[in-house]
Protein backbone atom coordinates (compact mmCIF):
# COMPACT_ATOMS: atom_id res chain seq x y z
CA UNK A 1 0.00 0.00 0.00
CA UNK A 2 2.91 12.10 -7.24
CA UNK A 3 2.35 12.86 -10.24
CA UNK A 4 5.20 15.30 -11.78
CA UNK A 5 4.42 16.85 -15.16
CA UNK A 6 7.48 18.14 -17.57
CA UNK A 7 8.19 21.14 -19.18
CA UNK A 8 9.78 21.78 -22.74
CA UNK A 9 11.64 25.16 -22.90
CA UNK A 10 10.29 27.37 -25.68
CA UNK A 11 11.98 27.36 -29.40
CA UNK A 12 15.49 29.43 -29.85
CA UNK A 13 15.57 33.28 -29.43
CA UNK A 14 15.07 35.29 -32.62
CA UNK A 15 17.11 38.57 -33.23
CA UNK A 16 15.50 41.13 -36.15
CA UNK A 17 16.63 44.57 -35.20
CA UNK A 18 16.98 47.28 -37.66
CA UNK A 19 19.70 49.83 -37.45
CA UNK A 20 20.85 52.35 -39.78
CA UNK A 21 24.56 52.69 -40.49
CA UNK A 22 26.62 55.84 -39.39
CA UNK A 23 28.79 57.83 -41.69
CA UNK A 24 32.37 57.83 -41.67
CA UNK A 25 34.99 59.93 -42.78
CA UNK A 26 34.78 61.74 -45.22
CA UNK A 27 31.09 61.09 -44.99
CA UNK A 28 31.46 57.96 -47.13
CA UNK A 29 28.82 55.42 -47.06
CA UNK A 30 29.84 52.20 -46.07
CA UNK A 31 29.34 49.85 -49.09
CA UNK A 32 26.42 47.33 -49.01
CA UNK A 33 28.94 44.51 -47.86
CA UNK A 34 30.13 46.71 -44.83
CA UNK A 35 26.89 47.10 -43.74
CA UNK A 36 25.57 43.85 -43.91
CA UNK A 37 29.02 42.71 -42.11
CA UNK A 38 27.75 45.47 -39.16
CA UNK A 39 24.14 44.27 -39.14
CA UNK A 40 25.58 41.00 -39.12
CA UNK A 41 27.47 41.77 -35.79
CA UNK A 42 24.81 43.77 -34.26
CA UNK A 43 23.02 40.87 -34.21
CA UNK A 44 25.64 38.29 -32.95
CA UNK A 45 26.03 40.60 -29.94
CA UNK A 46 22.64 41.02 -29.47
CA UNK A 47 22.54 37.17 -29.42
CA UNK A 48 25.17 36.82 -27.26
CA UNK A 49 23.52 38.90 -24.80
CA UNK A 50 19.86 37.08 -24.78
CA UNK A 51 22.02 33.86 -25.07
CA UNK A 52 23.36 35.39 -21.32
CA UNK A 53 20.07 35.61 -19.81
CA UNK A 54 18.38 32.66 -21.60
CA UNK A 55 21.12 29.57 -21.36
CA UNK A 56 21.17 30.28 -17.43
CA UNK A 57 17.46 30.29 -17.24
CA UNK A 58 17.32 26.85 -19.10
CA UNK A 59 20.15 25.22 -17.27
CA UNK A 60 18.01 25.84 -13.38
CA UNK A 61 14.38 24.89 -15.71
CA UNK A 62 16.72 21.56 -17.04
CA UNK A 63 18.57 21.07 -13.30
CA UNK A 64 15.31 21.53 -11.37
CA UNK A 65 13.54 18.59 -13.94
CA UNK A 66 16.25 16.74 -13.46
CA UNK A 67 15.76 16.90 -9.29
CA UNK A 68 12.12 16.67 -9.43
CA UNK A 69 12.09 13.55 -11.73
CA UNK A 70 15.18 11.88 -9.34
CA UNK A 71 12.54 12.80 -6.28
CA UNK A 72 9.34 11.52 -8.48
CA UNK A 73 11.36 8.16 -9.39
CA UNK A 74 12.62 7.67 -5.99
CA UNK A 75 9.21 7.41 -3.95
CA UNK A 76 7.44 5.90 -6.99
CA UNK A 77 9.30 2.63 -7.31
CA UNK A 78 10.74 2.46 -4.02
CA UNK A 79 11.16 -1.85 -3.99
CA UNK A 80 11.08 -1.50 -0.04
CA UNK A 81 7.64 -0.36 0.09
CA UNK A 82 5.82 -2.29 2.12
CA UNK A 83 2.73 -1.97 -0.01
CA UNK A 84 4.28 -2.62 -3.37
CA UNK A 85 2.60 -5.26 -5.02
CA UNK A 86 0.24 -5.77 -3.33
CA UNK A 87 -3.98 -6.13 -3.49
CA UNK A 88 -6.06 -3.61 -1.63
CA UNK A 89 -6.28 -4.49 1.82
CA UNK A 90 -3.58 -6.50 2.60
CA UNK A 91 -0.83 -6.56 5.16
CA UNK A 92 1.33 -3.55 4.80
CA UNK A 93 2.96 -3.68 8.43
CA UNK A 94 6.76 -2.56 8.32
CA UNK A 95 7.14 -5.81 11.28
CA UNK A 96 5.95 -8.46 8.67
CA UNK A 97 9.05 -10.93 7.46
CA UNK A 98 7.66 -10.59 4.34
CA UNK A 99 4.70 -9.42 3.09
CA UNK A 100 2.33 -11.38 0.73
CA UNK A 101 2.65 -9.95 -2.58
CA UNK A 102 4.19 -13.53 -4.39
CA UNK A 103 2.61 -15.62 -2.71
CA UNK A 104 0.40 -18.47 -4.26
CA UNK A 105 -2.77 -17.54 -5.69
CA UNK A 106 -4.32 -20.74 -6.40
CA UNK A 107 -2.24 -23.24 -7.96
CA UNK A 108 -1.49 -26.37 -5.62
CA UNK A 109 1.50 -25.95 -3.65
CA UNK A 110 3.70 -29.26 -2.61
CA UNK A 111 0.41 -30.60 -2.49
CA UNK A 112 -1.73 -28.66 -0.81
CA UNK A 113 -4.89 -27.21 -2.44
CA UNK A 114 -7.00 -24.13 -2.71
CA UNK A 115 -10.79 -24.41 -2.54
CA UNK A 116 -13.36 -21.82 -2.69
CA UNK A 117 -14.45 -22.57 0.78
CA UNK A 118 -12.72 -23.15 4.04
CA UNK A 119 -12.52 -27.17 4.56
CA UNK A 120 -13.32 -28.75 8.15
CA UNK A 121 -12.68 -31.95 7.88
CA UNK A 122 -9.79 -31.84 9.73
CA UNK A 123 -9.09 -28.82 11.21
CA UNK A 124 -6.37 -27.51 14.00
CA UNK A 125 -4.08 -25.23 14.78
CA UNK A 126 -0.17 -24.58 15.06
CA UNK A 127 1.65 -21.32 16.40
CA UNK A 128 4.81 -19.89 14.60
CA UNK A 129 6.84 -16.90 16.61
CA UNK A 130 9.94 -15.86 13.95
CA UNK A 131 12.80 -13.99 15.43
CA UNK A 132 15.33 -12.26 13.37
CA UNK A 133 18.14 -11.35 15.37
CA UNK A 134 16.54 -10.90 18.24
CA UNK A 135 13.58 -9.25 17.04
CA UNK A 136 10.20 -10.90 16.66
CA UNK A 137 8.70 -10.18 12.90
CA UNK A 138 5.47 -10.94 12.64
CA UNK A 139 3.27 -13.52 9.59
CA UNK A 140 1.01 -11.24 7.77
CA UNK A 141 -2.76 -12.24 8.03
CA UNK A 142 -3.49 -13.36 4.39
CA UNK A 143 -1.07 -15.77 3.78
CA UNK A 144 -2.88 -18.90 2.34
CA UNK A 145 -5.65 -16.80 1.65
CA UNK A 146 -6.16 -15.25 -2.13
CA UNK A 147 -8.10 -11.64 -2.02
CA UNK A 148 -10.27 -9.73 -2.51
CA UNK A 149 -9.73 -9.87 1.34
CA UNK A 150 -13.08 -9.06 3.57
CA UNK A 151 -11.64 -7.83 6.91
CA UNK A 152 -12.30 -7.43 10.18
CA UNK A 153 -11.36 -5.33 12.90
CA UNK A 154 -10.50 -7.15 16.40
CA UNK A 155 -8.46 -6.82 19.52
CA UNK A 156 -5.12 -8.68 17.87
CA UNK A 157 -5.99 -6.10 14.76
CA UNK A 158 -7.06 -7.21 11.34
CA UNK A 159 -8.87 -10.59 10.83
CA UNK A 160 -9.64 -11.70 7.30
CA UNK A 161 -13.11 -12.91 7.42
CA UNK A 162 -12.96 -14.15 3.25
CA UNK A 163 -11.12 -14.65 0.61
CA UNK A 164 -11.45 -15.61 -2.54
CA UNK A 165 -10.07 -18.77 -2.29
CA UNK A 166 -8.22 -20.61 0.63
CA UNK A 167 -5.33 -22.56 0.86
CA UNK A 168 -5.33 -25.65 3.06
CA UNK A 169 -2.85 -23.48 5.57
CA UNK A 170 -3.43 -20.12 6.05
CA UNK A 171 -3.46 -17.37 8.37
CA UNK A 172 -5.85 -15.23 9.53
CA UNK A 173 -4.08 -12.68 11.19
CA UNK A 174 -0.88 -11.29 12.72
CA UNK A 175 -0.90 -13.76 16.25
CA UNK A 176 1.19 -16.27 13.97
CA UNK A 177 -1.89 -18.96 14.34
CA UNK A 178 -1.62 -21.08 11.02
CA UNK A 179 -5.02 -22.85 10.69
CA UNK A 180 -4.91 -26.34 9.01
CA UNK A 181 -8.40 -26.61 7.26
CA UNK A 182 -7.73 -29.93 5.15
CA UNK A 183 -10.61 -32.09 3.24
CA UNK A 184 -8.06 -35.31 4.59
CA UNK A 185 -6.31 -35.76 7.85
CA UNK A 186 -2.80 -35.13 7.31
CA UNK A 187 0.68 -33.84 9.00
CA UNK A 188 1.42 -31.14 7.40
CA UNK A 189 4.94 -29.19 7.80
CA UNK A 190 6.43 -25.53 8.47
CA UNK A 191 8.05 -26.06 5.13
CA UNK A 192 4.98 -26.29 2.80
CA UNK A 193 3.81 -23.02 4.66
CA UNK A 194 6.07 -21.62 3.97
CA UNK A 195 6.17 -22.79 0.07
CA UNK A 196 2.38 -21.34 -0.08
CA UNK A 197 3.66 -17.97 1.08
CA UNK A 198 6.42 -18.22 -1.60
CA UNK A 199 9.18 -17.62 1.10
CA UNK A 200 12.51 -19.51 1.82
CA UNK A 201 13.20 -21.36 5.12
CA UNK A 202 16.18 -23.81 5.39
CA UNK A 203 18.82 -24.02 7.98
CA UNK A 204 20.84 -21.17 6.76
CA UNK A 205 17.85 -18.74 5.83
CA UNK A 206 13.85 -17.35 6.66
CA UNK A 207 12.39 -15.09 4.18
CA UNK A 208 14.75 -12.55 2.76
CA UNK A 209 16.73 -13.29 5.87
CA UNK A 210 19.82 -15.49 5.80
CA UNK A 211 22.26 -16.56 8.83
CA UNK A 212 22.23 -19.51 11.00
CA UNK A 213 18.43 -20.77 12.01
CA UNK A 214 17.95 -22.16 15.79
CA UNK A 215 14.44 -24.33 15.84
CA UNK A 216 12.65 -24.81 19.08
CA UNK A 217 9.32 -27.00 18.86
CA UNK A 218 7.16 -26.79 22.41
CA UNK A 219 9.68 -25.61 24.33
CA UNK A 220 12.17 -28.18 22.32
CA UNK A 221 15.64 -27.55 20.55
CA UNK A 222 14.77 -29.26 16.60
CA UNK A 223 17.16 -30.41 15.52
CA UNK A 224 16.57 -31.23 12.05
CA UNK A 225 15.55 -29.11 9.06
CA UNK A 226 13.13 -26.47 10.35
CA UNK A 227 10.93 -27.30 7.34
CA UNK A 228 10.19 -30.76 8.25
CA UNK A 229 8.79 -29.09 11.66
CA UNK A 230 5.00 -30.71 11.73
CA UNK A 231 1.72 -28.69 11.91
CA UNK A 232 0.52 -31.14 14.77
CA UNK A 233 -2.56 -29.38 16.61
CA UNK A 234 -1.69 -26.86 19.68
CA UNK A 235 2.52 -27.44 18.14
CA UNK A 236 4.54 -24.15 19.33
CA UNK A 237 7.12 -23.47 17.00
CA UNK A 238 10.03 -20.84 17.21
CA UNK A 239 12.36 -19.92 14.78
CA UNK A 240 15.18 -17.71 15.45
CA UNK A 241 17.84 -16.71 13.04
CA UNK A 242 20.82 -15.34 14.47
CA UNK A 243 20.51 -14.17 17.85
CA UNK A 244 19.14 -17.31 20.15
CA UNK A 245 15.83 -16.13 22.00
CA UNK A 246 14.61 -17.96 24.96
CA UNK A 247 11.72 -20.01 23.78
CA UNK A 248 8.22 -18.11 24.15
CA UNK A 249 5.26 -20.61 24.79
CA UNK A 250 2.04 -19.66 23.41
CA UNK A 251 -1.45 -20.17 24.89
CA UNK A 252 -3.98 -20.72 22.14
CA UNK A 253 -7.59 -18.82 22.49
CA UNK A 254 -10.40 -20.63 24.01
CA UNK A 255 -11.55 -22.27 20.69
CA UNK A 256 -8.58 -22.92 18.90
Amino acid sequence: MAKGGSGRPGGKPRSSGKGSAGRGAGSRRPSRNSTAAQRAIRGARGGNRLAKVILPAVVVIVAVVVVVGVVVSRGGSNSASPGAGLPPGADTSTALLANTASQATGDTVDGVASNDMEQVLFHIHAHLAIYINGTQKLIPYGVGIVPPYQLQDTADGPFVAGGSKYYWLHTHDETGVIHVESPVQHTYTVGEFFDVWHQPLSGTQIGPDTGTVTAFLNGQKYTGDPRNIPLDAHNVIQLDLGTVVPFADYTFPQGL
